[in-house]
């Protein structure tokens, strides 16, 4: 389970100009090995430059990467893929949120009804399994929480095998961006485990 500290390192990252998603490498002992940001609109070595700043106020020895999510499922052939949040929209007329995920060129999109906040988070596992993840998780609960720096969404989920909650916390432009964020957060680990011939 993240540490308060690191979810106050990734909810900095994540509120970054660009920052679409955040991955966290860890050590054996659990140390926070390094971190890969997935950025769009932005120049990567930019952000890279602020990413580095955040990370030497909690973790001065983590690698800092910064990857296009246009251009990154190409660039890296061979290597583990990772979702990246491409867009996402909210359809004001009939309620209906959608997110747009990108896995090796690969796009899944997502939809749901429930609005802004916890359709986000619905649209992003429909998303996911789109994908071919097989999530055994099912959304608890999302929820808006103010703190100094706004107001991040916070999602929970739970093991369909009782293996606990996962959390993820985001902070973006608009509750449905945050919601998806933070859901792909809560997810990070598991779809990092998750080995390639099975998506």
């Amino acid at each position: 389970m993240m540490t308060p500290s690191e979810e106050d390192f990734e909810l900095e990252l994540r509120s970054l100009p660009g920052v679409m998603s955040v991955g966290v490498g860890h050590r054996e002992n659990g140390d926070v090995e390094k971190v890969t940001l997935f950025v769009r609109g932005q120049d990567p070595e930019a952000v890279r430059a602020v990413a580095l700043q955040v990370a030497s106020l909690y973790y001065p020895t983590a690698a800092v990467l910064v990857e296009d999510a246009n251009r990154a499922p190409a660039d890296r052939q061979g290597a583990t893929a990772r979702v990246a949040l491409v867009r996402t929209d909210f359809n004001v007329h009939d309620g209906v949120s959608e997110v747009h995920l990108n896995l090796a060129g690969r796009v899944g999109i997502g939809r749901s009804g429930s609005g802004p906040l916890v359709g986000g988070a619905e649209a992003t596992l429909i998303a996911l399994r789109e994908l071919g993840y097989d999530i055994p998780f099912f959304l608890v609960a999302v929820n808006n929480i103010s703190t100094v720096r706004g107001w991040p969404v916070v999602v929970t989920l739970h093991s369909m095998s009782n293996a606990g909650d996962r959390i993820g916390i985001a902070q973006s432009d608009g509750e449905l961006e945050s919601a998806a964020k933070a859901t792909l957060d809560a997810l990070n680990r598991y779809l990092s485990s998750v080995d390639s011939d099975r998506i």
